[in-house]
């Protein structure tokens, strides 16, 4: 009797904490709410072979989103410029750079057809150690850092893609409210 109040308590609270989580709106990380009126986009960059565009592209298709070429009825998203640069954050007593920190910076802007186009930017950054002892260990350790870098700014871009869904239901709310007066007054 006592084992099944305590099954029946850690069930009720179990189903207590995820309908708190469901009504605040909370949805697991790398689940993107990608509008649902954008599915299908045309992905345009300055590198069309780099890798943030095959990154961008990757996280697209994982969210089931199809990729087609561009077109004038279709979202486009367009990858203008992305950028790496570098400061050094501590120095070794003979003055040479011991910590650096990173910043990766991916400029794009989404076009939506019959909307307009937003401009967006995403950026991560990193620190890491730079001992000059170990030249080629620390530039593979960069470069890992920067491939590490673009996947997640990748996984940004979709996140912010989802700004996207209020614009769009705002400007079809103006449509809507456009069509409604101009119906009225053909019928008086």
């Amino acid at each position: 009797m006592r084992l099944s109040k305590n099954r029946l308590s850690r069930l009720f609270f179990v189903a207590f904490i995820s309908t708190l989580l469901t009504a605040c709106g909370f949805h697991l990380r790398g689940e993107y709410t990608v509008p649902e009126d954008i599915q299908q986009i045309s992905v345009t960059s300055y590198d069309p072979y780099g890798m943030i565009t095959r990154l961008v592209k990757e996280q697209l298709t994982l969210n089931k989103i199809e990729i087609v070429k561009p077109s004038s009825n279709v979202t486009n998203l367009h990858i203008v410029r992305e950028s790496i640069g570098d400061r050094t954050l501590s120095l070794y007593q003979n003055t040479r750079a011991a910590e650096k920190e990173l910043t990766y910076r991916v400029n794009y802007r989404v076009t939506v057809p019959q909307l307009g186009s937003k401009n967006f930017s995403a950026q991560i950054t990193r620190s890491y150690l730079d001992n000059p002892l170990s030249a080629l260990a620390k530039s593979e350790e960069r470069s890992l850092i920067e491939d590490e870098m673009r996947s997640f700014s990748a996984q940004q871009m979709l996140r912010q893609m989802a700004r996207l869904k209020t614009e769009i239901e705002e400007y079809e709310k103006k449509q809507q409210e456009i069509a409604v007066p101009s119906d009225e007054k053909n019928q008086s």
